[in-house]
């Protein structure tokens, strides 16, 4: 059995899990059980997914299985994106000087601000009248 390395990204509220292996041909990314390009059906999440490996130019050499939870598309989409970065960095520590100038080893710490309590959303306030 090929070499696995299990690493974690995350964004906003969703949890992605990677598995890296080594691939016999072309790249497979499994995406809780489906294929990435079924599971996410917007180009512009492929694109997402697909960036780590373009950058690091290791494009049919490795194989993913990401299990993600809670979010929505785009949090999934980049919280995979994140953990792929990764593995690939687990792998080959020569790809972090690729990955980190565009920032794809960071966690990107941005998420829903609360609702205050008194207001309609975190910051927007109920019309106000004087008379």
């Amino acid at each position: 059995m090929a070499e696995r390395n299990t690493t974690i990204g995350r964004r906003k509220e969703a949890s992605a899990r990677i598995t890296l292996t080594a691939a016999s041909g072309d790249t497979q990314i499994i995406v809780n059980g489906k294929d990435y390009k079924v599971y996410f059906p917007q180009e512009i999440y492929q694109k997402l997914i697909e960036q780590p490996m373009n950058v690091a130019e290791v494009v049919n050499k490795y194989s993913f299985t990401a299990n993600v939870r809670g979010g929505g598309m785009k949090g999934q989409a980049e919280a995979i994106r994140l953990g792929i970065s990764r593995a690939l960095v687990k792998e080959n520590e020569e790809i972090r000087a690729k990955l980190k100038p565009l920032s794809l080893l960071t966690r990107d710490p941005r998420s829903v601000e609360r609702k205050k309590p008194g207001r309609k959303k975190a910051r927007k306030r109920f019309q106000f009248s004087k008379r």
